[in-house]
């Protein structure tokens, strides 16, 4: 088959639905497929590959680093003729999925979506939801997944929502996959994450509660910041390391500072895929206090690293991670100082989580993910 992956964010973005995509047309690949992926311009892509059309795009003014499509190409919808184009697999409900949808209409090419983002939890961004009200996202989606021939939810949470919210087209319940490799052991030595934390400020035997994704409002990173003087209370030395980027960065280090934390929070930044591993390997534990996920790719990075992971319950978590066995739950953020804790002392039982954990997301495969959207193309052809 030849698959069209419209998309409004592509490497060298680092998110998790870039990950998704990459992961995908990857494996579908191995799998004999042909992917085309057409998304915006980015001043950082550094060239294109023979498989990549880029729109011209601006950045999302109240969403940076975002980026949206500003001009269709007739030139490019011509040339969509002769790529002979099986299915359209959506993964936006902006310009560039709009995109898609024109295409999928135009020359009669079914289109798959993928439903990624709760836009519900990200209407702040746009004037502190005055602009786009959690209403208005709700009927947005429901019009654009209705469009579809068949949708591809990643989580039970997400094909809940989708059914309350009047989708009625098939939804597809899979799990976004995982390339376990970058997460190896063997990749990283003890020696060169000893030098890394050295180079964080971190002392090698400090606790470290580790972090990773979007420093955004609906990540809750604030939770996280806001438990360590409970938390330094009792163990001194701890550290909870952040990192990635985001709209947020400036605010928590404001946060830390006037609580007088800034030695105990460490930003690194954005850091480049291939080390993304290696930063989960720092933490003695894994922490979120999200509850925006679909599907929470972060949390399966860091149990694929043998990390054991603390979240805040969340639909989207509760069928992989389990109380004491997978990992560690807490229900309110009063309670997230008393389960780092327990988690950082009790070192036997937090590895015990982190096995399991392990074993758990097995069926997290990127090869898997690949035969089972393989399986909804079919199923869009078929309709």
């Amino acid at each position: 088959m030849n698959i069209g992956i419209f998309t409004d964010t592509y490497h060298p973005r680092i998110n998790g639905v870039v990950t998704s995509i990459r992961m995908l047309e990857k494996e579908l690949a191995k799998l004999g497929h042909r992917t085309f992926i057409f998304t915006t311009t980015d001043p950082n892509a550094v060239r294109n590959s023979f498989n990549v059309f880029r729109l011209p795009s601006m950045p999302l003014t109240f969403l940076p680093p975002h980026r949206v499509a500003i001009l269709y190409s007739p030139k490019l919808l011509l040339k969509m003729k002769y790529l002979r184009l099986d299915v359209i697999h959506t993964h936006t409900e902006f310009p560039m999925g709009i995109f898609g949808k024109l295409v999928s209409r135009i020359y009669r090419i079914p289109m798959v979506h993928t439903y990624h983002t709760m836009y519900e939890d990200y209407t702040h961004y746009a004037f502190n939801g005055y602009l786009i009200t959690p209403k208005m996202a709700q009927r947005f989606s429901r019009v654009f997944c209705n469009r579809a021939k068949v949708v591809i939810a990643p989580a039970d949470k997400t094909h809940t929502y989708l059914k309350e919210i009047g989708v009625n087209k098939p939804i597809k319940m899979i799990p976004t996959g995982l390339d376990f490799a970058p997460f190896a052991a063997e990749n990283f030595s003890e020696g060169e994450l000893a030098r890394t934390k050295l180079e964080l400020g971190i002392e090698l035997d400090d606790p470290v509660i580790i972090s990773v994704g979007r420093v955004a409002k609906e990540k809750s990173l604030d939770v996280l910041v806001e438990t360590m003087p409970k938390l330094l209370d009792r163990l001194p030395q701890t550290k909870l390391v952040i990192v990635g980027e985001g709209p947020m960065l400036s605010n928590l280090k404001q946060m830390a500072e006037s609580l007088g934390i800034q030695r105990s929070v460490i930003f690194t930044g954005a850091k480049p895929w291939d080390a993304i591993g290696k930063y989960y390997r720092l933490g003695d534990v894994f922490a979120t206090a999200s509850t925006s996920e679909t599907q929470g790719l972060t949390h399966i990075e860091a149990m694929a690293s043998s990390v054991p992971v603390v979240v805040k319950k969340d639909p989207s978590f509760e069928n992989l991670i389990r109380h004491k066995d997978t990992g560690f739950i807490f229900e309110k953020d009063e309670d997230a100082a008393d389960i780092l804790y327990h988690a950082l002392i009790n070192k036997d039982e937090a590895s015990k989580t982190a096995k399991s954990g392990f074993e758990a997301i097995q069926s997290f495969s990127a090869r898997q993910y690949a035969l089972d959207v393989e399986k909804v193309y079919r199923i869009a052809l078929d309709t």
